[in-house]
């Protein structure tokens, strides 16, 4: 009797749809078995020892409950180029990326903000300036990775607590248009003593610009009428902050 093989056939010639089933399985304990390996990674040796990739994938895991996410992880990261501009990214933005749906942005940004509220509690229901250093880990989570310019205020009561977080505007990649008049407006509706002004230069230097030095003195001369007081302005970019108070440009 001369065998299938002995003619040069393949099982998987003969039976396609069956090899084809195969070889989907097969698949699908390998996946199954890297995503085990990865949370007991996880589990002994801790998040930190992860590299963002592969962090990134963990939390992938629950937008995509079977498959290999990987290529997703390290797409996103080459993309936007660190896990925080991942975070940072807008919904479509982030759907841009191959195999990144809607649903896998979303549960990205939700990620972003559950972090930012953390954040914020750290600031809350304390003077922002004496928790200085929670104030600066809070506005880079909120601005280093924006792709484009965002203007924030934060308004503070008598006792410099913060009473609310809020976006002024939003712009292009390198101007944000601000109306010192807007600004304190909203001061007056929220009863607020004392604010900090935040925007961010999505260039990564956070190096003061004229304008922003120009801007700056419309928005104190504004409040002095009022007697609203500026404590800072912080510029936020990815190579760090400048508080206009430590440079000596308030």
């Amino acid at each position: 009797m001369v065998s299938v093989k002995s003619l040069g056939v393949s099982d998987a010639e003969l039976f396609p749809p069956v090899a084809a089933e195969a070889k989907k399985r097969s698949a699908h304990a390998h996946h199954a078995g890297h995503r085990d390996r990865l949370r007991q990674r996880a589990k002994v040796g801790g998040f930190v020892a992860l590299p963002d990739y592969e962090l990134l994938e963990l939390y992938l895991f629950r937008t995509f409950p079977r498959g290999d996410v990987k290529p997703i992880a390290k797409a996103l990261l080459t993309r936007f180029g660190s896990l925080g501009a991942v975070l940072g990214a807008t919904i479509e933005e982030l759907a841009t990326v191959p195999g990144v749906g809607e649903t896998a942005a979303m549960d990205i940004k939700l990620l972003h903000e559950a972090t930012l509220r953390a954040g914020r509690d750290k600031i809350v229901k304390r003077p922002v300036i004496s928790s200085w250093s929670a104030l600066l880990g809070y506005v880079r989570v909120a601005l280093a990775n924006e792709s484009r310019e965002q203007f924030r205020v934060l308004f503070l009561d008598k006792k410099n607590q913060l009473i609310a977080d809020e976006v002024m505007n939003r712009g292009t990649v390198d101007h944000a248009p601000v109306y010192p008049r807007e600004v304190m407006r909203r001061a007056l509706e929220l009863s607020s003593s004392n604010i900090i002004i935040l925007h961010n230069h999505p260039s990564g230097d956070p190096t003061p610009s004229r304008p922003d030095i120009d801007m700056t003195k419309q928005i104190v001369d504004a409040g002095k009428a009022l007697k609203i007081s500026v404590h800072d302005h912080l510029v936020v970019g990815r190579e760090g902050v400048a508080s206009f108070r430590a440079l000596g440009l308030l």
